[in-house]
């Protein structure tokens, strides 16, 4: 009967949903500042969002200032005594609103389950040129359950082109708070798979630093591109603490940097009529304090290996297939000292990848598959109810698959279902608690209107 009534209310949503999106219909002018910008639809730059094409992944690198209009930009030439000034004419503004259903195999214990969110998320967006050299991808959203607005993703470049050795060769400067969300592909985190989620729904507690620091960390760098085959990107970060009165102390975060943390990423890209390919490195070093802006240090380093191939195969479809691999080795040291972890050194794998097939801009079906596995140790990975593990183990295995349709490319509405094979170190019984990595399975249905 639980299944019936979560496949009712399931299949109830999502009509609505449909329903609402035929009887009022986004207005064709109500598209991101970027499509704006360059005159371009959404299509220009993505298979779908956020996955770039290679003129997106151009339009990133040089610094999200490419521009259709000239007589839509306020100009003034330079001097020796004035300074020039190429500004956009209007300010690139754009927003977004997710509204959304998650309902888990399982009722977390003590909730309802089966939540509708209206909205899951608003976020607003000041994405687009600055001038000349300049742009931007500024991301600050309203979440429901915090109930205020915060900084989300942040990337700020400025960015050039010369010739080196004869061949084209892009060069820029980066600041940023989220290790690799300035990256060009989709299958480092910030941008990598899954693409929508929800905000809830138990997850995992084992994860990577470059993976776990985003909002939370303000990083400056730079990059290059030359030949438009090599690419490498290098920046330091230091803690942000976004809503922490400063300068912080650090009492009330699990991480604080010490020092600098060096991010570093390293690839190389073929492209072909129909298939363009991607591999490489990136990877991160951090030491930080738990609590505190002195005394022990924990030490954290990741290495990684991605890969990227997106393939036409019929006219304009597209099959995509991504895959990352994560290595952390760490010697907690400070949390160790406060009992929070074992002695000696730790280490975690983190493996994830899927395949996507695009049906043109309108259809995509994905699947894709994560496994995480590591040193075993009860201090570190706690025993709770639903969110811990029974015996500190932080196993974790499972696949997400999605289908997505844009009946206008500024609306998205997405269904995904997460499986879970291992959750926390186990399948059955895994918090000690009686719940089973099974009842962690979830439904999520989202509409993403783009403004």
């Amino acid at each position: 009967m639980k299944i019936v009534a979560i496949l009712f209310i399931t299949l109830s949503v999502v009509f609505s949903l449909l329903l609402f999106t035929v009887v009022n219909p986004p207005n064709a002018e109500a598209v991101p500042s970027y499509a704006r910008q360059t005159g371009l639809p959404c299509s220009g730059c993505h298979y779908t969002p956020p996955e770039l094409n290679p003129a997106g992944r151009r339009f990133k690198l040089t610094g999200y200032v490419d521009r259709a209009d000239e007589t839509k930009v306020i100009k003034a030439d330079g001097s020796k005594k004035r300074a020039p000034l190429d500004l956009l004419s209007t300010l690139p503004l754009s927003a977004w609103l997710e509204t959304s259903f998650t309902s888990t195999k399982t009722p977390v214990p003590g909730t309802q389950n089966g939540t509708i969110e209206l909205p899951q998320d608003i976020s607003l967006f000041l994405a687009g040129a600055w001038t000349s050299h300049v742009g931007s991808f500024m991301q600050v959203t309203y979440d429901t359950q915090d109930d205020h607005f915060s900084m989300d993703n942040t990337d700020i470049r400025y960015a050039n082109t010369t010739k080196w050795g004869g061949k084209d060769f892009v060069y820029g400067l980066n600041l940023n708070n989220n290790p690799t969300v300035e990256d060009l592909w989709n299958s480092t985190p910030a941008w990598g798979f899954p693409f929508v989620a929800d905000d809830w729904a138990p997850t995992p507690g084992a994860a990577p630093i470059v993976a776990s620091l985003g909002q939370d960390v303000a990083g400056f760098g730079g990059y290059m591109m030359w030949n438009n085959h090599l690419y490498a990107d290098a920046s330091l970060y230091r803690s942000g603490h976004i809503g922490a009165s400063q300068p912080t102390d650090g009492t009330d975060f699990g991480y604080n940097i010490r020092g600098l943390a060096p991010y570093w990423r390293v690839a190389w890209q073929q492209l072909t009529g129909k298939t363009q390919y991607e591999v490489g490195t990136y990877g991160m070093h951090m030491r930080s304090s738990p609590g505190a802006i002195t005394g022990p240090e924990d030490s954290y380093t990741d290495y990684a290996f991605d890969a990227q191939i997106d393939r036409t195969v019929v006219r304009t479809d597209v099959l995509s297939w991504r895959a990352t691999y994560i290595r952390e080795n760490s010697n907690l040291v400070a949390s160790t000292a406060l009992g929070a972890a074992s002695p000696g050194h730790h280490h975690l794998n983190t493996f994830l990848t899927n395949a996507e097939y695009h049906f043109g801009n309108k259809y995509s079906g994905s699947f894709g598959w994560f496994d995480t596995s590591g040193t075993i140790d009860p201090l570190l990975f706690t025993q709770s109810a639903v969110s811990g593990s029974a015996n500190g183990d932080p196993r974790g295995s499972g696949y997400i698959a999605n289908f997505s349709v844009w009946p206008w490319q500024n609306l998205q509405l997405s269904a995904q279902y997460t499986g879970y094979t291992k959750f926390n170190g186990g399948s059955t019984n895994y918090d000690a608690a009686g719940r089973n990595a099974n009842g962690n399975n979830t439904v999520y249905l989202v509409a993403r209107f783009i403004f």
